[in-house]
């Protein structure tokens, strides 16, 4: 199977696994993250058959919904990958990338090591900011039960990875313990574009939640 051959495949095999889902992780989450990514590295001149699959990908088994199993999406990675004609390095290549694509906690280091993994990275984290990033943190409380916002409970920057996996917090605390902080966290120039518009969004909309909150206008 030629390489388009196994990108087509792939996202079939994605879109038929994660179509419908409610959190804001869904299919078009994906497509997302692919569109951007396929856009970021061909600015960075990175391999594209590596940056296409590990977009697709990336959070085919995410640990938040897996017990908080951070080796359940490399494993998935793994076991579909090794379903087709693909050689062990590029295997490998793709697997790190979805072991260490997701961000974990403010104190925790990115594992991301590779200018393909840099590529999935920061396409990942522009969907989590901007207009598009806000409903996906909305729909996310939602499914955990989260409060929208509570004043009384203060944000955590979270030092460790199962600090952040057990937190427990309102959805705007979501703004400030991983939101705001990505933009800073972006590794390529494209990235780091695109991260600040978006940025300036939330905060342009988290100024006009507060008004509300204390009942101004």
């Amino acid at each position: 199977m030629d390489k388009e051959g196994i990108i087509r495949k792939t996202a079939y095999f994605v879109k038929q696994k994660m179509q419908g889902e409610g959190t804001g992780h869904d299919w078009w989450h994906v497509y997302r993250v692919w569109r951007s990514a396929l856009h970021i590295g061909k600015k960075e001149k990175a391999d594209l058959f590596i940056v296409q699959l590990g977009a697709l990908l990336h959070d085919i088994a995410d640990f938040k919904f897996h017990g908080g199993d951070f080796s359940v999406g490399e494993r998935a990675t793994r076991k579909w990958l090794s379903s087709l004609e693909i050689d062990e390095s590029a295997i490998n290549h793709v697997a790190d990338i979805v072991k260490n694509v997701s961000f974990k906690g403010a104190g925790v280091k990115s594992g991301i090591s590779t200018k393909e993994g840099m590529v999935v990275q920061d396409a990942d984290r522009l969907d989590a900011l901007g207009a598009i990033g806000i409903a996906r943190a909305f729909a996310y409380g939602g499914y955990t039960q989260s409060e929208l916002y509570n004043p009384d409970i203060k944000p955590v920057l979270h030092k460790t990875a199962d600090e952040y996996k057990n937190s427990k917090s309102s959805s705007i605390n979501h703004f400030y313990e991983k939101l705001l902080l990505l933009k800073e966290l972006m590794n390529t120039k494209a990235g780091k574009k695109l991260a600040t518009k978006r940025h300036k969004f939330m905060l342009k909309y988290l100024s006009q939640f507060y008004k509300e909150w204390d009942g101004g206008d």
